[in-house]
């Protein structure tokens, strides 16, 4: 089964809308990281653009993927960052079988 990556940015229209991103990622980060198929889950504030985050998700599978986004949407999260934009990219990507 292919793995899923996304990557990607959350580009918040103001300071204060990104201070209330910082104040509940570390909940929604845990929460994440703690799901079945979760290989990898990282958001970053730039310290360039501090309005600016950078996303990075790793799913075992394109199940374990949607399982992460219909748990993720019924939390204060969803609600929260609903209407912020996002810059993201997902891929599937197989894994390479050994030649033998």
């Amino acid at each position: 089964m292919p793995r899923v990556t996304l990557t990607g940015f959350l580009i918040c229209r103001s300071l204060e809308e990104a201070d209330r991103v910082s104040a509940l990622l570390p909940e929604h980060i845990r929460l994440t990281r703690a799901e079945p198929g979760c290989l990898g889950f990282e958001v970053f504030r730039s310290h360039s653009d501090p309005v600016r985050f950078a996303v990075s998700e790793v799913f075992r599978d394109r199940a374990a993927f949607e399982a992460h986004q219909a748990r993720a949407a019924g939390t204060l999260w969803a609600r929260a960052t609903k209407a912020i934009p996002r810059d993201y990219r997902i891929v599937e990507e197989r894994s390479a079988k050994p030649r033998g």
